[in-house]
């Protein structure tokens, strides 16, 4: 092989390895920056959900009919926010609205860029939910494609900002997908056990059925009747392990 082609080769490739070195930094500043943020994702006000979930029912319905899967993905967004029984109720009527012809798109994510318009990590949070419901399938056809790329020029986003994006959630969903990531989910299906309650229970029910176990259990409860030591060590040990389900729980709800 000629020196002068060998070397062009070399630098082609030194090329190649620092566009995917900016590519990785920025992928990894977008996923930093979320999840420093991730305790803020129920600090969001009406406005918001309403525009998110009508924005969502939209994007849903664009290619004529809306997925089961994009069903269970809002309805989770909705206990990641926190939502209430009564806000839920509000988020599937704001979700059914946007559903309608002739949602106003622009001019919903227009009010959404006023309301934030010095808190950019509002407006990332709104696109990246929106793209997790829109991820939820397959894939966002072009109808999706575009509706998704009308927000990000309203909100000033970049086509290399979404693409890293959505390739940080699609990371996360083969995550889901992967032996670890099975194991995350049932470390999570059995922290709802623990509290004896359905993944579909508000944060509300939650922290009720934490303080119901929990005054039920402690090993203080049974100080005044001279326990067996074994009837402590499994009291504690109980109370450790509702305690654990909880923090899990807390964590990935954003429980306050």
């Amino acid at each position: 092989m000629r020196l002068d082609m060998f070397l062009g080769k070399i630098l082609a490739l030194i090329v190649l390895l620092l566009v995917f070195y900016q590519f990785y930094r920025g992928f990894k500043h977008s996923a930093h920056t979320f999840d420093r943020r991730g305790d803020a994702i129920g600090r969001v006000s009406d406005e918001f959900v309403r525009a998110l979930f009508g924005c969502m029912g939209h994007l849903s319905k664009s290619d004529g009919r809306v997925t089961e899967d994009e069903i269970r993905a809002a309805r989770l967004i909705m206990h990641r926010l926190g939502l209430g029984p009564a806000q839920v109720r509000r988020a599937i009527g704001w979700f059914d609205d946007g559903k309608r012809r002739g949602f106003p798109l622009v001019q919903t994510v227009r009010e959404v860029r006023r309301a934030g318009a010095r808190d950019a990590s509002k407006r990332e949070l709104f696109l990246r939910l929106l793209l997790e419901v829109a991820l939820a399938k397959r894939g966002p056809g072009k109808r999706e494609r575009a509706m998704i790329w009308t927000v990000c020029t309203e909100f000033g986003i970049g086509r290399v900002e979404l693409a890293q994006l959505e390739a940080m959630i699609r990371a996360q969903k083969g995550f889901k997908r992967s032996p670890a990531g099975d194991a995350d989910a049932a470390r999570v299906r059995g922290a709802y056990e623990t509290l004896g309650i359905r993944p579909e229970a508000s944060n509300e029910d939650i922290k009720r059925a934490y303080r119901r176990l929990m005054n039920r259990n402690h090993p203080d409860k049974l100080a005044g009747s001279n326990p067996d030591p074994a009837v402590v060590a499994e009291a504690q040990r109980r109370t450790r392990e509702v305690r654990g389900a909880y923090e899990m729980l807390k964590a990935r709800r954003s429980i306050r």
